[in-house]
């Protein structure tokens, strides 16, 4: 009843199909044919020898360092709040001490006393220590042992296998081993190939 009095008209021309294309998704732009090559880097690697893996710690711990050295103050912060208020008072005051000595550094960069009269890494070590001395005497010297003894070995393996954040090992189409510098450093490019089997 709905088709009364309709008529339907078959098309007299025929579409042919397009043939298919061997390619289901073709770049349209410039800016899309970039992210076609896109691999993903995993940045951790066991080292081959024994040298080997000594110069990534020592590289990474210079790099890194800073981090590291977060990761492992958080954990004390957090295992002295419940019961070690004084200690964790004394961690924060050494804390501000360290920061304020590294202010003062970048704020004179050109200064002899500071750069070159007085060691830095001298100064450094020394406050560090006196914060431990002083964790010690307020009777947070399980806490700071439990700390060290739980977060070193972490930091450890991680420097151990952790590749430069700089450079990574990528295979070009003749085969050979390369390192590319991911972020412009002077002097990268050089440093990378030095420690193209590290």
């Amino acid at each position: 009843m709905a088709n009364f009095g309709t008529t339907q008209r078959t098309p007299n021309t025929t579409t042919t199909p397009s043939p298919p294309s061997l390619d289901p998704y073709e770049p349209k732009g410039p800016h899309e044919k970039l992210y076609t090559d896109f691999k993903i880097y995993w940045p951790f690697t066991m080292p081959l020898t024994s040298e080997a893996a000594a110069i990534r710690v020592i590289r990474n711990l210079e790099h890194l360092g800073l981090y590291y050295t977060l990761f492992v103050w958080i954990i004390l912060f957090i295992v002295l709040i419940p019961h070690r208020k004084l200690s964790l008072i004394i961690l924060v005051i050494m804390t501000y001490v360290i920061v304020i000595y590294c202010l003062v550094l970048r704020a004179y960069p050109k200064s002899i006393f500071l750069h070159r009269t007085i060691d830095k890494k001298f100064v450094l070590a020394l406050l560090v220590f006196a914060t431990f001395v002083q964790l010690i005497l307020t009777e947070a010297g399980i806490q700071l042992a439990v700390t060290l003894a739980c977060a070193v070995p972490f930091v450890l393996v991680h420097a151990v296998l952790w590749v430069s954040h700089h450079a990574f090992e990528i295979e070009d189409d003749s085969g050979t081993k390369e390192l590319t510098p991911l972020v412009g450093h002077n002097g990268c490019a050089c440093r990378a190939k030095a420690l193209e089997n590290v």
